[in-house]
């Protein structure tokens, strides 16, 4: 560590939120140990996989909230530099001419899409001690040495290993009454050479974004990034819809989820945020937690029935998928998946195919199917897809494509260029859920499917209700099939 230097620099590349982040805390503990200031450097580059208007936006409105609320290098008592790279590799250069002056570096550790890579390589390079700090959920990543296959045997593992870390949250809002030093000023070199992101761009005004070097194909949607639609959107569930989430979540013509993924996976807000407002929500303490270790879906929490299943998805479910990402760096390929499921698809791998699709068929749905291209529109027009028929959508590509091989590497196209969610441990879990990852063999063996869980678009429709979706995202709906 470099006591000498001026400042403690944190480079904020997933948690990008102001409170309830560890990776905040830690640079706070060091700039008061140190007695020096804070720098938080957020930087968007152009060039990462499916870089896109809709991507670019969601994320710098999140940046021009922080920088509304902290000014822009050196306009408030924390340097924040919100820097937007203008074109493909203008910003290389910039995190090692920073940390010349940093005491010590804090980032965050993301164990998903380039991050990991985009870590080590900086730890390389860098001169200075770089500290990678995990706030991705309630229970650190590496408390779970193991990957869990099921869902129910990493539920029981938290059931047992949780309750310990429960009364440990990052703080709050750390930045009230921080007791750090007074910012500090960048060096006009620096500030010369990389400009921080101008106030056109931060309000992502249509002509800045054209001016990237990014795809402008997929379009910007109506959600709105930040931490403060995040907290908006959890106040809205827990008072309107938690209620009712048990019973409706399923279905496609009822707003009855909470949609913080995409919050979730920019780092917008945290688990730990979100657990503390359920938790004042259903007046629960840890009092009320099961002592029974069994792995159940239900009472364990202690908590009411809508709560409970909800917590399991933001919690249990959610988690896996981190569990899986941090410890195989093959969290995204088709040889990651169960040794029966890679043997039961290529046991029907010579099965007769009724339909098959290209790529550029799924991405413009234009499938027989009028649900499934009624899901794909909404993927691409909103940026997100139900929950539900997000499975159906998986489970009937892989029916529609020459090989399962084929199959993961369309869902994992489309569901990264689109959804706002996507490029995220929950999303490899949900698209490699549909090929069989976390679930077991099913019976009866089916032509194409072997041994894994089936899914049809006419059941769908028999079990949920869709009239009112086939209307919203389709022109229209063929006669009789979902009646």
């Amino acid at each position: 560590m470099n006591h000498g230097a001026d400042y403690v620099l944190y480079w904020m590349i997933a948690n990008r939120r102001l409170g309830w982040n560890y990776s905040l805390d830690r640079a706070l503990e060091h700039c008061q140990q140190l007695g020096k200031p804070l720098v938080i450097l957020e930087a968007l580059r152009c060039d990462y996989p499916w870089a896109s208007d809709r991507i670019h936006r969601f994320v710098i409105q999140g940046m021009a909230e922080k920088a509304e609320r902290l000014g822009v290098v050196g306009g408030g008592e924390i340097t924040y530099y919100p820097y937007v790279e203008p074109t493909r590799g203008a910003g290389k250069g910039l995190l090692s001419a920073l940390t010349k002056q940093a005491c010590v570096v804090v980032t965050d550790d993301f164990p998903c899409f380039f991050l990991p890579q985009m870590v080590a390589a900086a730890a390389r390079k860098l001169k200075v001690r770089l500290e990678a700090v995990d706030s991705n959920g309630l229970l650190p990543m590496r408390a779970a040495e193991q990957v869990f296959s099921r869902a129910f045997d990493f539920r029981r593992f938290l059931q047992k290993a949780l309750p310990q870390h429960l009364g440990d949250a990052p703080q709050a809002d750390p930045l009230y009454k921080a007791g750090i030093a007074a910012a500090v000023e960048i060096p006009h070199e620096i500030v010369s050479r990389w400009p921080t992101a101008p106030g056109e761009l931060l309000r992502c005004e249509p002509a800045e974004l054209a001016r990237l070097p990014i795809d402008h194909s997929v379009g910007a949607v109506p959600t709105h990034g930040g931490e403060a639609e995040a907290q908006a959107l959890l106040g809205e569930f827990l008072n309107v819809k938690l209620g009712r989430y048990g019973e409706d979540r399923n279905q496609p013509e009822q707003d009855a989820t909470s949609q913080l993924s995409p919050y979730l996976h920019f780092g917008f807000i945290a688990s730990h945020e979100i657990f503390s407002a359920l938790v004042q929500r259903e007046k629960w303490t840890p009092e009320r937690l099961g002592l029974k270790v069994n792995g159940s879906r239900e009472g364990w929490w202690g908590m009411s029935p809508a709560a409970e299943a909800w917590v399991d998805q933001f919690v249990t479910w959610r988690e896996l998928g981190y569990n899986f990402c941090w410890q195989r760096e093959d969290y995204d390929q088709y040889e990651s998946l169960p040794e029966w499921v890679r043997r039961t698809l290529a046991e029907h791998a010579s099965d007769d195919r009724p339909h098959l699709y290209e790529l550029e068929q799924f991405e413009r749905a234009e499938t027989h199917d009028e649900l499934w291209n009624c899901a794909q529109r909404q993927l691409v027009r909103e940026g997100q897809m139900h929950n539900y028929l997000r499975m159906l959508w998986g489970k009937k590509i892989l029916e529609w494509s020459r090989t399962p091989e084929q199959a993961a590497a369309v869902m994992i196209e489309l569901n990264n260029k689109y959804a706002l969610d996507g490029r995220n441990p929950n999303s490899y879990s949900g698209i490699f859920w549909c090929l069989g990852r976390y679930d077991r063999p099913w019976a009866p063996e089916r032509e194409i499917f072997g041994m894994i869980r089936y899914m049809s678009s006419e059941n769908t429709a028999r079990k949920l209700h869709v009239k009112s979706y086939l209307n919203r995202y389709a022109v229209e709906a063929p006669a009789g099939l979902f009646t």
